[in-house]
């Protein structure tokens, strides 16, 4: 039994908020906007379910564009027009014989800012698998064809991460309603589906928090739990850890989404993560998930009326500009980095069904004040049937996903330990995505708290206690 804060999932019950923490000790952030943190960001988005790329980032032109068509007859973005897709060009004007997806002003307005890059037929290069669950563990564990290592890539990321000096109070956050896969192991991190939800919320609800309307002199189940933890043991230790947690979100001036903020989930977890960046509270790696890209059939492709993908690219882009001014506005975009991928592409041929199945290599974005924007990176390999044979018709991967993450690492967190984030990799090159932060520091001596490790002996009185808090706080 270890006791972490990681293995924090609020609502569950008392357990969950015992079993969190063992993280460092938290102090409270001012409420207010900090002025840009001294640090970087690192912000990866996971786009679940498989991303129809070729839709996405669309061949507009030559030999590419033809063999494009003959593919998909009735599912091709169009080249011109209306309904178009969006002409990429470089900073000199030049085309790029690719465009974006119509829905996706919001991703080619920071493309033309500098801000947004793009790496061709990106994957998992070491490993190849159609099967969803297998890539999204690869990627998240950062062990491609390995599943058993017990921790995530960002979490390794953060247990070496130089210049942390304990005092941060969110390092790391999940903006999910479960652990992501990329963070299991943290001790450091944090996960919330919403800074308004995070609370307990065991027993009677009028009870679980004092709020405006609450009788007088009540104190809800959230503002005690503190009190109850008051001795040393392991279990009250937890406890005590768990309620400074939650103290630490509850204290931030967390908002709704300001007017004219996109009108999603997604978006909104993205205020979180923006305001979680503002608010100075040390904050190094966030992820967060967008789902629904399994497009086998139905998949629509752009123009008046309903189009499933459409809506899907409007919703990915929107919110990721949306995300970009606010921290242009605040002064903090110069130090984030967001990393949008996902597990594989699709097919390169539609299918009968009017979608596309499961695929193999697949653009990535980079987007973010230290990206060197406009332009395309890795080798496009083209989409001729004579290519694309040897690879089963897809799109062969020719770029490996841990080279873009583990440059981010390198050059902007300064973090150069890719050995321990990704076991087994090896030929790292620098593509040239991003900018360097600058000369590194030597880094300051690392202060971690270790998770609590109960003796087997202990563990039957440990559940035992609190099981009976638990039921007290029922009572």
């Amino acid at each position: 039994m270890t006791l972490t804060r990681r293995e924090f999932l609020k609502g569950s019950c008392a357990t969950a908020a015992v079993g969190a923490v063992a993280g460092p000790s938290l102090l409270f952030a001012p409420s207010a906007h900090a002025a840009a943190n001294g640090h970087d960001t690192v912000v990866h988005l996971f786009l679940r379910g498989g991303l129809d790329g070729l839709n996405l980032v669309v061949p507009i032109d030559g030999a590419d564009r033809t063999f494009y068509e003959q593919a998909r007859p009735n599912l091709a973005i169009a080249a011109t027009g209306a309904y178009g897709a969006l002409p990429l060009t470089l900073a000199s004007g030049a085309g790029t014989g690719f465009g974006l997806h119509p829905s996706a002003s919001g991703l080619r307005d920071l493309w033309n800012a500098g801000h947004l890059a793009i790496v061709h037929a990106c994957g998992l290069a070491s490993s190849v698998t159609r099967s969803h669950f297998d890539a999204q563990l690869y990627i998240d564990l950062g062990t491609p064809g390995q599943q058993g290592i017990g921790s995530g890539w960002m979490a390794r990321a953060m247990n070496v991460q130089p210049n942390l000096n304990g005092a941060e109070q969110l390092p790391a956050l999940g903006v999910a309603s479960r652990q992501p896969a990329g963070l299991l192991g943290s001790v450091q991190a944090l996960t919330m589906s919403s800074p308004g939800d995070f609370a307990l919320n065991a027993g009677a609800w009028s009870w679980q928090r004092t709020r405006s309307d609450s009788p007088a002199g009540l104190r809800g189940v959230n503002e005690t739990l503190g009190s109850l933890w008051a001795g040393s043991s392991a279990l009250e230790l937890g406890g005590q850890r768990a309620d400074r947690s939650l103290q630490v979100i509850a204290r931030q001036s967390y908002s709704a989404a300001p007017a004219g903020w996109p009108n999603s989930e997604f978006a909104r977890q993205l205020w979180t993560i923006a305001q979680s960046i503002q608010f100075n509270l040390g904050l190094h790696y966030a992820t967060l998930d967008l789902g629904g890209w399994d497009t086998h059939n139905g998949q629509g492709t752009a123009g008046s009326g309903y189009h499933y993908y459409q809506n899907k690219i409007a919703e990915l882009s929107q919110a990721l500009a949306a995300f970009y001014a606010a921290l242009d506005t605040s002064g903090h975009a110069p130090r984030v980095t967001v990393i949008v991928q996902s597990e594989f592409g699709r097919r390169v041929r539609a299918n009968a069904s009017g979608g596309t199945d499961h695929g193999y290599g697949n653009p990535v974005l980079v987007l973010g004040g230290p990206v060197n924007g406009r332009r395309f990176y890795g080798t496009w390999s083209g989409l001729d049937p004579e290519i694309l044979s040897p690879h089963f018709g897809d799109v062969p991967v020719t770029t490996d996903h841990r080279q873009v993450l583990s440059e981010i690492l390198i050059k902007r967190m300064g973090n150069n330990h890719l050995a321990t984030v990704f076991p087994g990799y090896a030929n790292y090159a620098p593509l040239g995505l991003v900018r360097d932060f600058g000369t590194l520091a030597k880094p300051a001596p690392r202060l971690r708290a270790r998770p609590i490790k109960p003796a087997a002996t202990e563990q039957p009185d440990l559940l035992e206690r609190l099981m009976r808090y638990v039921q007290e706080w029922v009572d």
